[in-house]
């Protein structure tokens, strides 16, 4: 049986938090600027597509090819360069004399942004346990929830808006700086002790073999599926609750606020169940809440009932995406984890970008009514595609320096091993 890891390091988990909460910031400080933006620039509301698009696209392209440089160029130094871009792309937001810069800034900070998401995503699931990789996730909720009150801050102050993106900015530079001066410490395979000969250096495998993998595909559509049930239960939520179940708009507003804040909380208390229980057992379970909770949202006329169904599909979906993450190499194998994740990360992207939009459409095209039928589609697909994968475990690597014909080991041991972290 391999050897447990040593527990993270304390200073290495307090970057990591506060790199999820910086990716958090910037979204959230967009929609309470942005009017102030608009008017700044002289263009129309819908000009934020342009935005949202750049950095879709930035967000989509470093996410995917960080997974497959991850080996090349370690986490320590692409967190530590992505931090700085996002930071600069800030700093461009704050001086910027028009909107086509801002556009330009928004594809920077999306590059950057989604360099940093694969690349942490990656390292703790390798280092981390269910409840640290839990904890982080709940900490990037932190973040968007802390980036409207510095920007409403900044304008309340009476100062412009480019004064809040500074703010982010300064942060950003600090955390930067951080992670250049800990690139070392973010290694995997510690340092040999002097006189020691060399840790082995793990067999890199080709790009081809790992995208020939089923299991990498069937887990990307797993995250689209996923983000894309999060989002769109959100996004609609108050059409549905006003329109379709004659909610006030207050009320209403209260009742997606709770969404998202079971999304949180449930992320800090599923953290720690998953330690104990074993992630495959709380996924399983939350797979299956999610479902439950879109079957209560669909159920026509009882505003009681989609709230409920709210509130348990936010708190039964906390752990999936963080979950998921932690046992990518149960799934594909050790060697394959790094790309299997930028490709994760990359679909989720996609799923939080296409599927709600489309929800849109299709509920333009009928009635608000059919979101609960649609939430509950995707939540039973994604709970198909997790079992198929359960049941195909990742490929068996060999142990590094080991002779041909000598035992192999699991791909990845420990996510389901209560409070030893994934190795």
């Amino acid at each position: 049986m391999p050897t447990p890891p040593a527990p993270p390091r304390a200073s290495l988990l307090l970057l990591a938090y506060l790199a999820f909460v910086s990716l958090g910031l910037p979204d959230s400080l967009l929609g309470v600027g942005w009017p102030s933006i608009s008017g700044d620039f002289g263009v129309p509301t819908e000009a934020v597509g342009l935005l949202l698009t750049a950095g879709t696209v930035g967000y989509l392209t470093s996410s995917v090819l960080a997974g497959f440089t991850l080996a090349r160029v370690g986490v320590g130094a692409l967190v530590a360069g992505s931090t700085l871009l996002a930071s600069l792309a800030l700093i461009g937001y704050a001086v910027s004399p028009g909107l086509a810069v801002v556009v330009g800034c928004a594809l920077l900070l999306g590059l950057g942004s989604g360099a940093i998401d694969s690349g942490l995503n990656a390292y703790a699931a390798g280092a981390f346990g269910p409840r640290h990789m839990n904890w982080l996730h709940a900490f990037f909720g932190l973040g968007v929830a802390i980036g409207p009150l510095i920007m409403t801050g900044v304008l309340s102050a009476g100062l412009a808006w480019r004064w809040g993106y500074g703010i982010v900015a300064a942060a950003q530079l600090a955390l930067a700086a951080a992670f250049a001066l800990t690139v070392r410490a973010w290694q995997r395979v510690p340092a040999p002790e002097p006189g020691a000969a060399p840790a082995p250096r793990a067999v890199q495998v080709p790009i081809s073999a790992t995208l020939r993998l089923p299991a990498v595909w069937s887990g990307a559509l797993a995250f689209a599926l996923y983000v894309a049930i999060e989002v769109s239960a959100g996004l609609w939520a108050f059409l549905l609750l006003t329109e379709g179940r004659g909610l006030s708009a207050a009320v209403a507003g209260g009742c997606v606020s709770a969404y998202w804040g079971s999304l949180f909380v449930g992320r800090v208390v599923q953290g720690v169940v998953a330690e104990r229980l074993g992630a495959r057992l709380v996924l399983r379970g939350s797979l299956t809440g999610m479902a439950a909770g879109a079957a209560l949202i669909a159920v026509p006329g009882s505003a009681v009932l989609a709230v409920l169904g709210l509130v348990v599909v936010g708190f039964a979906a906390a752990p999936v995406f963080p979950l998921l993450t932690l046992t990518t190499a149960d799934r594909v194998g050790a060697a394959h984890a790094d790309r299997a994740i930028g490709l994760q990360i990359g679909a989720a992207g996609v799923g939080a970008a296409l599927v709600p939009a489309g929800l849109g459409v299709l509920i333009g095209a009928t009635s608000v009514q059919v979101l609960g039928t649609a939430l509950v589609v995707l939540a039973l697909a994604l709970i198909g595609l997790y079992e198929l994968g359960a049941r195909r475990p990742g490929p068996q690597q060999p142990v590094p320096g080991a002779p041909v014909g000598a035992a192999s080991v699991p791909a990845a041991a420990g996510p389901d091993q209560p409070g030893v972290a994934a190795t």
